[in-house]
């Protein structure tokens, strides 16, 4: 969002009339050019220049008389209007100084949220396909109903939706076993899967015959 500093046309008239009569241009007592004139000089409207004749009749620096135009009244007063002006205009710009700020502010933390999620889902992808897989290892008990059948009889991974990545037997690991490779009572069958299909996969090893 953009901020300007820059203050209504009336103010900034108002204030540059005060400056002329500071300045000595319009001595205290003095009547004003009339407002169609002040229009076509500061070339705005004569609208303007009632709203700026007002402002300044309000801080006591001109005195708008009805029929009989407006005169200086303190010089004293339009030094004080210009000083609280320029401060004005100072708290004005520190003001959309802090508004450009904040909206840069705003720019870099959605710009560091986006970065912080690409930075998780690459994390997360790359932890997906480094990451060995967890395994679990059922040891098959005697009188089991798996014994003497093989994995494709058993239809394993359909029944379960774990694979079989090894079955432990005599010290020795039968890694990637295929669909003929009978199971035995003390076997340890090497499955990864889900918590639940693990579980599936416990149930139907340690069923009895």
């Amino acid at each position: 969002m953009k901020h300007s500093s820059e203050p209504p046309r009336y103010l900034a008239v108002a204030v540059d009339i005060a400056r002329r009569v500071s300045a000595g241009e319009f001595g205290e007592g003095q009547s004003l050019p009339g407002n169609s004139l002040l229009a076509s000089q500061y070339e705005t409207s004569p609208e303007t220049i009632r709203r700026s004749l007002g402002l300044l009749a309000e801080m006591g620096v001109v005195e708008v008389r009805p029929q009989s135009g407006t005169r200086v009244v303190s010089v004293d007063s339009a030094d004080e209007y210009i000083s609280y002006f320029e401060k004005d205009v100072e708290v004005r710009k520190t003001y959309d100084k802090i508004c450009d700020l904040m909206h840069e502010y705003d720019k870099l933390n959605k710009a560091m949220m986006k970065a912080i999620d690409t930075f998780a889902d690459r994390r997360m992808s790359m932890i997906s396909v480094n990451a060995p897989l967890p395994n679990y290892k059922i040891i098959i008990p005697e009188g089991s109903a798996v014994i003497g059948k093989s994995i494709g009889d058993l239809k394993f991974w359909g029944v379960t939706g774990c694979t079989i990545v090894a079955v432990e037997r005599g010290g020795e690991a039968i890694v990637s076993p295929g669909p003929y490779e009978q199971l035995a009572a003390g076997d340890g069958v090497l499955v990864v899967g889900p918590p639940s299909c693990v579980e599936r996969a416990t149930r139907m090893i340690e069923e009895q015959a």
